[in-house]
């Protein structure tokens, strides 16, 4: 069957090429395909993630790979570097009825796309989160090249009709939550980086190891629209009174205009078990519940399984299953 495939491939003359050959417009008509399979899979708007792709494949500044055939694309993937790491952000092909194989032309880009980043000078570690990949699909080509695999689950809480999300009991009573504010930069990439020391995310995601690396997390959640478009209104943290220390946080974006996102709850070491996460993502929703937003969605490590637990419990339900993949050199 491989045999088969890649004899398609060749009949059909499609060739792999340098992204920054096109302009926004070549990638343009792939992009609104793309854009409909967020919608459809994830009710995630991604035409503001979209608008970026295309500014930085404007600007000729976007490395990556794109797959053409008669002149048009029909697939492309991105990556970024970050000194010494690279990270792969997006890979889409558009399954069209005729040949070639979407998933022999996928194997192909993320090729081109490994190789070039493991024999970049300098690169050291290569991460991917390839959300709209069902697990398995992609892995092939990662796992050939050394990568880790990891199992990921995005996880939905219909917001309408159900009964509204409740903490099972009592915060500590030396905690309050209150909303977040601009000043919590710090204090909270202090708690990312507390919480995630020894954890399986922190392999997954080297951002969260260090203060630095965690405050780059941070701005990128809030500056840009890669993981919606953050919600403030939405977004709490635990804190300590007598101290005013951050416990624990919860971030959420709008990645629909009726659908919220938790892009990071985290707590510090001390305060687990304490009912503070339960807390803050009831609070979150019933925020999101109230502006009648209609869906709340997440991910989760697989293996990390008493955050599993704690969102099954709170009413949140599988939808998809993917691979983070990491790669260090």
């Amino acid at each position: 069957m491989q045999g088969v495939l890649a004899s398609s491939f060749r009949e059909s003359k499609v060739e792999i090429l340098d992204l920054r050959h096109f302009s926004s417009a070549d990638l343009r008509p792939l992009m609104e395909d793309e854009i409909a399979v967020w919608s459809s899979l994830l009710s995630w708007d991604y035409r503001a993630s979209a608008e970026m792709i295309q500014r930085y494949v404007d600007a000729k500044i976007l490395p990556g790979y794109a797959a053409i055939e008669r002149g048009r694309i029909f697939g492309y993937a991105f990556f970024v570097y970050e000194g010494s790491k690279g990270v792969i952000g997006d890979l889409f092909v558009a399954n069209g009825s005729r040949l070639p194989n979407p998933h022999e032309v996928e194997r192909r880009i993320l090729l081109h796309v490994i190789e070039t980043l493991q024999q970049s000078p300098g690169i050291h570690r290569i991460e991917a989160q390839l959300l709209v990949h069902e697990t398995g699909i992609v892995a092939q080509p990662f796992v050939n090249q050394g990568f880790q695999r990891h199992a990921r689950l995005f996880m939905t809480l219909p917001l309408g009709q159900k009964a509204p999300v409740k903490a099972s009991r009592q915060v500590p009573g030396d905690i309050a939550i209150r909303r977040w504010a601009e000043q919590d930069y710090q204090a909270a990439a202090a708690v990312i980086t507390s919480a995630y020391r020894g954890h399986v995310d922190s392999t997954i995601n080297d951002q969260y190891r260090s203060l630095s690396g965690a405050l780059r997390f941070l701005n990128n959640i809030v500056r840009f629209p890669g993981c919606g478009i953050f919600d403030p209104e939405a977004s709490f943290v635990a804190v300590q009174e007598k101290t005013r220390a951050l416990a624990g946080l919860i971030l959420c974006s709008r990645v629909r205009e009726d659908v919220g996102h938790v892009t990071q709850v985290c707590m510090v070491p001390e305060y687990r078990s304490h009912g503070i996460g339960e807390a803050l993502l009831a609070v979150t929703a019933a925020n999101l519940r109230q502006r009648n937003f209609s869906l709340l969605s997440l991910t989760v490590t697989e293996a990390n399984a008493r955050a599993v637990e704690l969102y099954c419990r709170l009413g949140f339900e599988t939808k998809r299953v993917f691979d983070a993949f990491v790669w260090e050199g």
